[in-house]
């Protein structure tokens, strides 16, 4: 990891981290160097709500976050928040400055605090030797109908990532790499190994990615390896946030999260004099994108290339039979499950269950399950279609409509039920949000405008405050 670099910004983006190790601070002395010898596990929570369940289910022995979130020019306290869930330690890092913004429980103490235990000690560690098996993160996917799969990666995982954007994206020494991300999501440990493996500086934006500061940044970097979120893409070109700026630094694009939208991506494209976009498609439990674009092949605006590098997979049709490989086709995608970097377990639920189970048999080996449905175009390309299951992808982050329901549901005393459902644009693009509101009394007369409001503040306040209603109808 010395090969590459980390620079740019005070610190990354921590969300919430919580330690989980029995090994690790036995002895209630916390060193921070020492807990890297250690077997411990590094995870990353999702939400304040679920960063508190998972410090309960794992055993966590101490929590690293910051005192605040800071997005778009807003505080939203986040210690204060996850102190009310929970006894267990805590290491809170400042949002700004080098002080923190509250003030702390008995034994919690500041990251600098922290830090402070190593002084003295020498910087050489022997490494520590694992099998490749060995865990080393654990990532809480987005829940459907439950609770979030806790998906442990091993030492492969860092290998298949920085593979994946060597072969795909052509990231080497010398380049300096952006995404806007966090540790919580899939991307945010794929991004720091993708650099550190392939030599790349890793630039890091402390602040919100939505405005011009942003776009500012990647020009003042010089970042050659610019990746993104189709809604961010929709935000710099409504607001002409990269006016005046000079993006041809970048040398390639990437994209991943949700479907781009074409006319979006061919502004991003022109910012950077007409580079090319990668489109990536993958999963938490493949530490990878299974259908990738490629600078080796002829790119087509929010579509894919092909099969990432290693990766095979077949379009099922209803029947479970796999179309050829030459025919388009559009269907649900079926994985070989030879999958270098791939899960094989899971801490919370039955892997076999949630991967393997009712899918069918492709040249004696049963395919592995991921849910995209996936088109086929005439030209060999491929674009992914939605979701097999119930699952809706808002803004990056899949979801179910069993979740968003149940919290609409509350969100009128006046309301017998609610349905949830996603509309894909006809130009392509990210899925937009719709509620289907049933009232109890079918004469009283609702505002619908006013009933939309009351689902995007129950939603904000009780989901996720990135998930935007586009619609309620009745």
């Amino acid at each position: 990891m010395q090969r590459g670099h980390y620079l740019f910004g005070n610190h990354p983006w921590w969300l919430c981290c919580c330690v989980n190790s029995r090994q690790f601070c036995t002895s209630g002395d916390w060193h921070p160097h020492e807990g890297c010898k250690s077997k411990g596990n590094l995870y990353s929570g999702l939400t304040v709500a679920t960063s508190t369940s998972h410090e309960r289910r794992y055993y966590t022995n101490f929590m690293i976050f910051q005192d605040f979130i800071i997005r778009g020019g807003k505080k939203f306290p986040l210690y204060s928040c996850v102190m009310k869930g929970t006894s267990c330690k805590a290491i809170v890092i400042p949002a700004t400055g080098d002080c923190l913004g509250v003030t702390l429980r008995d034994g919690d103490m500041s990251w600098k605090d922290f830090l402070s235990r190593a002084a003295g000690r020498s910087p050489m560690y022997s490494p520590v030797y694992q099998s490749a098996d060995a865990l080393i993160n654990i990532l809480f996917s987005s829940g459907t109908t439950g609770e979030p799969k806790a998906i442990p990666w091993t030492q492969l995982c860092p290998i298949r990532c920085g593979a994946d954007t060597w072969a795909n994206l052509d990231v080497r020494p010398k380049d300096i790499s952006c995404l806007p991300t966090n540790l919580g999501w899939v991307m945010g440990p794929i991004q720091l190994f993708s650099c550190f493996l392939n030599g790349a500086t890793l630039a890091l934006y402390h602040g919100s990615p939505l405005g011009r500061g942003f776009c500012k940044f990647v020009q003042d970097a010089h970042v050659s390896a610019l990746g993104s979120v189709p809604s961010l893409v929709k935000l710099w070109k409504a607001g002409n946030h990269t006016k005046g700026l000079d993006w041809t630094k970048i040398r390639v694009l990437a994209t991943t999260g949700e479907a781009s939208d074409i006319d979006d991506n061919l502004w991003l494209s022109s910012r950077t004099c007409y580079k090319p976009i990668v489109e990536c498609c993958g999963g938490t439990e493949l530490a990878s994108s299974f259908i990738q674009g490629s600078l080796l092949q002829p790119q087509v605006f929010g579509a894919f290339s092909g099969a990432s590098m290693s990766t095979g997979f077949v379009i099922l049709d209803e029947q479970g039979n796999p179309y050829p490989d030459d025919v388009p086709c559009s269907g649900e995608v079926g994985l070989f499950p030879l999958y270098f970097g791939a899960t094989d377990r899971l801490l919370n639920a039955d892997h076999d269950k949630v991967y393997f189970d009712g899918m069918p048999v492709y040249r004696g080996r049963q395919l592995r399950r991921h849910g995209d449905i996936i088109q086929r175009t005439v030209g060999g390309y491929y674009i992914v279609q939605g979701r097999a299951d119930d699952t809706m992808n808002l803004g990056g982050i899949k979801t179910s409509s069993v979740e968003i329901e149940r919290v609409c549901n509350g969100a009128d005393e006046g309301l017998l039920e609610t349905a949830a459902i996603s509309v894909k644009p006809s130009g392509g693009g990210p899925e937009q949000l719709a509620i289907l509101a049933v009232p109890k009394d079918r004469s009283a007369t609702y505002d619908a405008n006013l009933l939309k409001g009351k689902f995007q503040r129950a939603i904000q306040r009780n989901l996720n405050p990135l998930f935007k209603v586009r619609a309620s109808l009745f």
